[in-house]
């Protein structure tokens, strides 16, 4: 039996036969993100609006197989993607996870991501910092996001990084439960990846 994080490659009988393919460690994070952060009901988002579900991803990424998971299955959006980050984060805390787990994955991996996270704002002791990690005027910036809804928020953390010098290569999103964010991201000339939409991960999930 393969063990979940063993890789992608289908399982084998002893006998040598085929058996059933193993899930994918994407498949294992979709599955995981149904059992754990999908809720059904009456739920007020923070936009304001009313949805028949909500999705709490962090009862997802901050367990230690879903920090294993979307470390893998994040790190390899990335690496496909040709964007090129140096630095991967976003506001905190929902993007904390996520980003945390990618950067260590990426360091297993040889190419090494750091992560920083992004405060709603500025703190008003210590450093005074609204910006936490090594970042400096040379650093690619993914910008991450748990759960996307309208994507409002995920611009406060990109113009948050402007600000702070850094040059901004995308943002990527675990869920992307969005109408437009696409072409909002794209009027400030960041492309959007995301790891699932909605309708892949709530189809026939639905009550």
């Amino acid at each position: 039996m393969q063990r979940i994080g063993e890789g992608n490659e289908d399982l084998r009988s002893s006998e040598g036969q085929d058996t059933v393919p193993a899930m994918t460690h994407r498949d294992q994070l979709k599955h995981l993100l149904l059992e754990r952060s999908v809720r059904f009901g009456n739920f007020t988002l923070s936009s304001g609006a009313n949805s028949t579900y909500y999705i709490d991803a962090r009862r997802t990424t901050m367990s230690a197989e879903g920090q294993m998971l979307v470390g893998r299955v994040g790190y390899e959006m990335v690496r496909k993607s040709g964007l090129e980050p140096t630095h991967l984060g976003g506001l905190t805390m929902g993007a904390d996870p996520i980003s945390y787990a990618i950067a260590h994955r990426s360091h297993l991996e040889g190419h090494p991501l750091d992560g920083f996270s992004v405060r709603k704002e500025a703190k008003h002791h210590g450093t005074g910092n609204r910006i936490e990690g090594g970042l400096d005027p040379s650093s690619r910036c993914l910008v991450i996001e748990d759960t996307l809804t309208t994507g409002k928020s995920t611009l406060s953390a990109v113009e948050a990084l402007r600000e702070h010098g850094v040059t901004m290569v995308g943002v990527l999103a675990l869920v992307d439960r969005s109408d437009n964010a696409e072409d909002l991201f794209r009027e400030v000339g960041l492309p959007l990846l995301s790891i699932f939409s909605v309708q892949e991960l709530l189809k026939e999930n639905q009550p």
